[in-house]
């Protein structure tokens, strides 16, 4: 992972982990999915219905997969990063030798949950409207190299924080805004814990905090941009919203 990657949650209880054999990580990951999905059901129930969505966004063209427009497009556009980043907390744990200590492995594990959680809610406020799953490419990440999961690690992370912080103002829906800063409050709690694990008291260094003391911002096409490297899906942004 090179340097200058810096890339995408709800505040959420999870079960830890950390004792759970690695031949149970597919079948914990499935609880956690349809766990999130009653909690989500539920939410939309007590909101008046303001996640039935119904523009529905074109799926695939020669430009590729199509994330939509207004707030479809941006919660597609979330979507996506929460895919690509759940998928490579899952394959954190189930690598057999990753050189983390078993306190980080827990706390990687509780990261992946978060994780998933995220990718699932947003699979439900889409509903008929989201994107298929995406195929990574991880084929630059060692998994074996403790330095090279925590490097892809702080990228991630960072990367979803600036990429909140630049869609949260696209957004029309109140509630998605606010839904929006519940989870990139997390991820700047994951942000911060890895750049710990990799130096310590350079959880907000000036490198992702300016001198007014503002986080970091990015647009979705400089965030795909980045991302692209590990999602070998074409996407297609051209209709987000840009003001």
């Amino acid at each position: 992972m090179p340097a200058t990657f810096i890339t995408s949650k709800t505040n959420t209880m999870t079960k830890n982990t950390a004792s759970l054999p690695k031949e149970l990580t597919a079948e914990k990951e499935a609880e956690i999915a349809s766990m999130s999905r009653r909690k989500f059901l539920g939410f939309a129930g007590a909101t008046s219905g303001v996640f039935l969505v119904a523009a529905a966004c074109k799926k695939n063209n020669d430009s590729g997969l199509d994330l939509g427009s207004g707030d479809i497009g941006i919660l597609n556009y979330a979507y996506a990063l929460e895919q690509l980043e759940a998928a490579f907390y899952t394959q954190v744990v189930a690598s057999t030798s990753t050189g983390l200590s078993a306190t980080e492995m827990s706390l990687f594990k509780d990261i992946r949950d978060h994780e998933v959680v995220h990718r699932e809610f947003f699979k439900a406020a889409l509903s008929g409207n989201a994107i298929p799953s995406l195929d990574v490419d991880f084929s630059s990440i060692n998994f074996g190299s403790r330095d090279s999961i925590l490097a892809t690690a702080k990228a991630f992370e960072d990367l979803g924080v600036s990429a909140y912080n630049g869609a949260g103002r696209l957004l029309q829906s109140a509630d998605y805004l606010t839904l929006a800063g519940k989870i990139v409050s997390v991820e700047a709690r994951h942000a911060a814990y890895i750049r710990d694990i990799i130096s310590n008291g350079s959880f907000a260094d000036n490198t992702v905090v300016d001198a007014s003391g503002l986080d970091v911002v990015r647009t979705p096409n400089e965030v795909l941009s980045i991302a692209g490297t590990y999602i070998k899906t074409q996407i297609n942004a051209s209709n987000l919203p840009t003001s």
